[in-house]
Order: structure tokens, then C-alpha cells, then sequence
């Protein structure tokens, strides 16, 4: 007989310890903790491990190899995954319900499936019908995709072992369990075991391991902290379901980039790539409208034109309402009292909105003189040019510090059609005389500068 161990592990670090508290001492997350067994089994543990243990090596003799990449035709995803699929890795891709996961796995089994590799599909969620009216919609057909409805990981095992697909996708890793192990599926010890067995076999017999993973209310995924550790590459899918756009982030890369994001739209047919997203997000935008400002910003490789907007209204309320969209709440309280410091703007008693154009979530600072001439805008009733673009980072006291990267911001705003551009004064040093010589750039030092400087209409 095994002998069991009670154990209180914490639903969203996955630290474990003998006794129940309110909140977690490594997270300090509170009601996250959950009753465990922990089984000590002196027989063998993973059924996937391998036999055979590894020799150390010297460095020196060790062969520089070429990581054997798989290409899935989805050029952006491709780009993100750093050049193709690496064979035998294993990739968490991670999003909120009904934001597209399924479907892009499925798009990307035809790919491959279309090449002559073999695809194991497993549909723990659904069953086999239910994904084969998905596939019909999404136009999938290929005799060399499977589809298992199982949720025994030993039946799953067995399964692999007799079909030997070149790539496993597991739909979703928090419904899967190990029958040895009593806890429920989804918990902190389910998902750990399964994540070390999946990893053994896409290392052991050079499958392609993709695993969906749920998402807790905060964003997160769902389930231990080890589970984004065990893997290769990490993918968080996310966006705005009312505009149709998804964007696919990657968060941990151990073949690729890092940062980096893939852009893609919804439709009736499925996924599709969003090749210019610059094009994308701009196309709607009024030109004759107070309170739009256009900033180049970048997302891992990738420059591309967002639009900015804010709106100033006077508040019927002791309290004025600040709210934005896209944008990190504790920046434009910063940004708003940067003006009220410098600028002498009474803001005190106005409702001020600010949102990115197009559903985008932008963290970097270079946004933050965009959102500034953005408010000032509304304030002011006054349109910004609609050919000029704005980047720089604003500090406490006013400046507006560089950014990095200008040159690729720079040349996205050309190619978009932008004949002039307020950056920071310390950005122009270094730039190449082909981009000085295609827009006319105002390097500032201050905030009072750019809002003095810039050419406006009134509405």
C-alpha cells in the first residue's frame, strides 16, 4: 500500500505546505489554498520517462545542431514561434474563454496535417462530434488529423505510443488526470504531474507538444507556476471579442524572441493574419477630431501606428471620473497631474477618458506624450495634425525622455504616409539621413514645448 500525505497547495503559485492559511505566504494571494494528497510511491512515477539516464558531456564536445523547425504556412505565427515549430518542443498557450484557442489550434493542425505530418488532436473539453462540426466551419479536412475525446492520461498514453504522431495538441491541459493520482483534474498536483509527463514525451519521442491552458479571473494561467517553467514556449492569446482582433503574445521563448506578438482577426471562416496592422487600426480614424493623437509603438519585432484618444468633459460630480482603456489606470493619473503641474490645465474638475483605438493593450512609456497631447486636445478643443506623429516617454518633472528603437517607429510612420513627427530631443542624435530626409522631425526636451510647437486647427 502507498502512503498518503495531506497537503494545502495554493491554487495560483502552487507552493505547498502542512497547514491551511487565509492567504499565501509566497503569492500572498488570498482563499487560493486546496487540500491535496500527495502519493509516495516507491514504484516508478512517470510513465513517460525514460530508461535510459544521460552521460555528462564535456562542452567542448558537444556538436553545434540546427533545431529542426516545422513550418505551419501562418507566417505570423511562424515569425512569433521564431522561425517554425522546433521538434520535440512543448508550448502553453494560454487565453480567456472563447477568445480563439481551439480555432487556432485547429488552423494550425491543418497546416501541418497538409504537409503529411501526423496530428493528434486531443478534445478532452468536447467531444469528437462537437470538434468535427468546428473543423467543418473552419474548412478542415485531412486524413492525417486525429481527434481523441479521452481524459485518462493512460489511455492518451497508449494511444500515442500506437499512432506516433509527429505533433500532440491537448485541449486542455487542466481536464486531464492520472488515475494513480486522487486529487481532482485541474488541480495544482494534476496539472504538475501531467505537464512533467507531457514533457517527457515531447523530449523522449520528439513530438511537437502543444498544451491549451485555462485562465484564472486576474489573467494568469490557470494552475502552479512550474507548469510556465516546464515548457519551451509560452503563448498568451488575448484581445477584444467586440472588434474581432486577437493578438498572440510571447511571453517565453526558449527557440525564438521574446515579447514579440502576432496579430490576427476573426471571422466567419476562422483566423486570419493580419499582415499591416498599422492599416488595420488606423483606417477608421477621424482626421478632423479633437483628442486624437497617433503613436508609433512597438510590441516584441514589430512597429506599428496606434491611435490614441481622450476625452475632457466637464463632471457633475464631486468626484471626477478617470478611466481608460488599454492603458495602465496608475499611468494616466501620472500623466493627468504632469499637466495640472506644468501646464497650469484645471482638470481637477473634468471626467477624463482615455482609450487605445481598436481594443490594443499598450504598456510601454513611449505612449505617455501621445496620451498628454491626446488630453490637452480634448481640453483645449483643439485638432492635433493628422499627419504628424508623436512618441516620448514624459517624466514627473515634464521632460520627455528617449525611447529606444526610433528608427523602426520612425520608419513605420513613413511608410504609413506621416510627414512629420514630435520625439525627444536626445532621439535625433544618430538618426540616418534617409529618415531626415522623408519627415520632418521637432525633437522637445519638455512637455510645455510640444504642446506650444505643435501645429493645430481649431474644430
Amino acid at each position: 500500500m502507498s502512503k498518503t500525505k495531506t497537503l494545502w497547495s495554493c491554487n495560483e503559485c502552487g507552493h505547498s505546505q502542512s497547514k491551511w492559511t487565509g492567504s499565501c505566504t509566497m503569492c500572498q494571494k488570498w482563499n487560493t489554498f486546496v487540500e491535496e494528497v500527495e502519493i509516495e510511491s516507491k514504484g516508478r512515477r512517470f510513465e513517460s520517462a525514460s530508461e535510459k539516464g544521460a552521460q555528462p558531456m564535456r562542452i567542448a564536445e558537444i556538436k553545434n545542431v540546427t533545431f529542426k523547425r516545422i513550418l505551419t504556412g501562418f507566417g505570423e505565427f511562424d515569425r512569433l514561434m521564431g522561425g517554425g515549430i522546433v521538434t520535440g518542443s512543448l508550448t502553453l498557450v494560454g487565453g480567456d474563454p472563447g477568445i480563439g484557442k481551439s480555432t487556432l489550434m485547429l488552423q494550425v493542425s491543418q497546416c501541418l496535417a497538409s504537409q503529411g505530418l501526423t496530428v493528434l488532436y486531443i478534445c478532452g473539453e468536447e467531444s469528437v462530434e462537437q470538434t468535427s462540426l468546428r473543423a467543418q466551419r473552419l474548412n478542415i479536412t485531412s486524413d492525417n488529423l486525429y481527434l481523441l475525446s479521452e481524459t485518462n492520461f493512460t489511455h492518451i498514453k497508449h494511444q500515442i505510443d500506437q499512432l506516433k504522431p509527429d505533433v500532440l495538441i491537448v485541449d486542455s491541459i487542466q481536464i486531464l488526470y492520472k488515475q494513480d493520482i486522487p486529487s481532482a483534474p485541474g488541480s495544482v498536483t494534476q496539472v504538475r504531474e501531467l505537464a512533467t509527463e507531457f514533457m517527457h514525451l515531447a523530449k523522449g519521442m520528439g513530438i511537437s507538444t502543444f498544451l491549451i491552458g485555462h485562465v484564472t479571473k486576474s489573467g494568469e494561467i490557470a494552475g502552479p507556476r512550474v507548469l510556465e517553467h516546464i515548457v519551451d514556449t509560452v503563448l498568451d492569446f488575448d484581445g477584444d471579442q467586440q472588434h474581432g482582433y486577437r493578438m498572440l503574445r510571447g511571453i517565453k521563448n526558449r527557440f525564438g524572441p521574446t515579447d514579440d506578438i502576432a496579430i490576427f482577426q476573426m471571422n466567419a471562416t476562422g483566423l486570419s493574419e493580419v499582415s499591416n496592422p498599422s492599416l488595420i487600426f488606423l483606417e477608421e480614424r477621424g482626421k478632423k477630431t479633437t483628442g486624437s493623437a497617433i503613436v508609433p509603438t512597438i510590441e516584441g519585432s514589430r512597429a506599428f501606428l496606434v491611435e490614441m484618444q481622450a476625452l475632457v468633459a466637464a463632471s457633475g460630480f464631486s468626484n471626477p471620473t478617470r478611466k481608460s482603456t488599454g492603458l495602465n489606470p496608475n499611468r494616466l493619473s501620472l500623466l493627468l497631474a504632469v499637466l495640472e503641474k506644468r501646464m497650469g490645465f484645471q482638470l481637477h474638475n473634468k471626467d477624463v477618458f482615455v482609450s487605445v483605438a481598436g481594443g490594443l493593450k499598450i504598456t510601454e512609456p513611449a505612449i505617455d506624450l501621445g496620451v498628454i497631447l491626446a488630453i490637452s486636445s480634448s481640453f483645449s478643443n483643439r485638432v492635433l495634425d493628422p499627419k504628424v506623429a508623436i512618441i516620448g516617454e514624459v517624466g514627473l518633472g515634464g521632460e520627455v525622455r528617449s525611447v529606444p528603437r526610433i528608427e523602426s517607429r520612425l520608419k513605420e510612420a513613413i511608410n504609413m504616409g506621416f510627414t512629420g513627427c514630435i520625439l525627444p530631443k536626445r532621439n535625433l542624435k544618430g538618426l540616418s539621413k534617409e529618415i531626415q530626409n522623408n519627415i520632418q522631425l521637432n525633437g522637445i526636451e519638455y512637455v510645455e514645448e510640444a504642446i506650444a510647437g505643435l501645429t493645430i486647427q481649431t474644430s
